[in-house]
């Protein structure tokens, strides 16, 4: 048999989490010699049609990348009682019985790169941008304000954070339009969660000559000079994790799961030639107090607020 995977209309080329599931299948063959493949989905109406095609083809384990995808999941697993599915960035409500929610907890990360960004600000303000409101993008602003707060403290700094939402994912325009009116209010460090919209704030912190925190991927190929650290999710830890249970025979169904420093899944990049070996060192031994539970990054406002006091 095999695992197989679906892409959402993102493509598997996406330098991002498409990208990153595939990776992970892959390293699941080279390490096992399980067989692995996948299907592009151009629209979302490929969904259920291409889970159908890989369930033909012998998969067991079919994962679906994004919370577009849910809906088709549950109407193949709903046909397919048998087979089992996964879908990564979504936490079910109730999942079925042959179902995983697979999510990652960015506010870990998150926390790492908001004491960086602590450390590094000379204006003492820094910023936030996030792409569509919901509670995914939220684990990564609480969870930055969290390290921010943290960073300050352990500095004897004052730290002040802007956050400002874009409500889309795609407009690099509104991403740098909204950074140059951080960057003119003072910050001079801004991480974001926004994909494309993101893309747009590392270029006017180009242009500004100030410092940008990337996300998911390790972005400093986007503007070597400029990219202080990213945020990584790597999604390929994770979808490698979970396939490894279910070939081990363990029920991986009825269940989320959710992965973070501690399983490998989330972390910054070892390279950081912007910035200092003490505050590299520093993020990392926060990174530690998360894995060993000492240190627990908050992923909602409300949780934040506990965090503060």
């Amino acid at each position: 048999y095999m695992v197989a995977m679906i892409t959402d209309t993102g493509g598997v080329n996406d330098q991002s989490f498409n990208q990153s599931a595939w990776e992970g299948l892959q390293k699941l063959h080279a390490d096992t010699g399980m067989r692995v493949n996948y299907i592009e989905s151009k629209q979302m109406s490929d969904f259920v049609t291409n889970l159908d095609v890989l369930s033909d083809a012998g998969a067991k384990l079919l994962w679906a990348i994004g919370y577009t995808t849910v809906d088709a999941v549950t109407e193949a697993a709903a046909v397919n009682p048998e087979l089992n599915y996964a879908v990564v960035d979504n936490a079910f409500d109730e999942p079925m019985d042959n179902v995983t929610g697979v999510t990652f907890r960015a506010q870990e990360s998150s926390f790492m790169v908001g004491y960086i960004a602590a450390a590094v600000t000379k204006s003492g303000k820094v910023g936030f941008i996030g792409g569509i409101t919901n509670a995914v993008i939220q684990q990564f602003q609480y969870g930055y304000m969290a390290g921010v707060a943290y960073g300050a403290k352990k500095l004897g700094k004052t730290v002040e954070v802007s956050s400002q939402y874009a409500e889309s994912f795609s407009d690099a325009a509104k991403g740098k339009a909204i950074a140059n009116k951080m960057f003119s209010d003072g910050c001079d460090v801004i991480y974001h969660a926004a994909g494309n919209t993101g893309q747009g704030m590392i270029e006017a912190a180009k242009e500004a000559g100030k410092w940008a925190i990337g996300v998911d991927r390790d972005q400093a190929y986007l503007a070597p000079d400029n990219v202080l650290t990213s945020a990584l999710k790597l999604v390929s830890a994770g979808v490698e994790k979970l396939s490894r249970a279910y070939m081990n025979g363990e029920k991986i169904g009825g269940q989320n799961v959710s992965y973070g420093l501690a399983d490998g899944a989330v972390g910054i990049p070892e390279e950081h030639p912007n910035y200092s070996d003490e505050i590299y060192n520093a993020a990392v031994d926060a990174g530690k107090q998360i894995s060993a539970g000492t240190i627990t990054p908050p992923s909602t406002e409300e949780e934040y607020n506990s965090y503060l006091a």
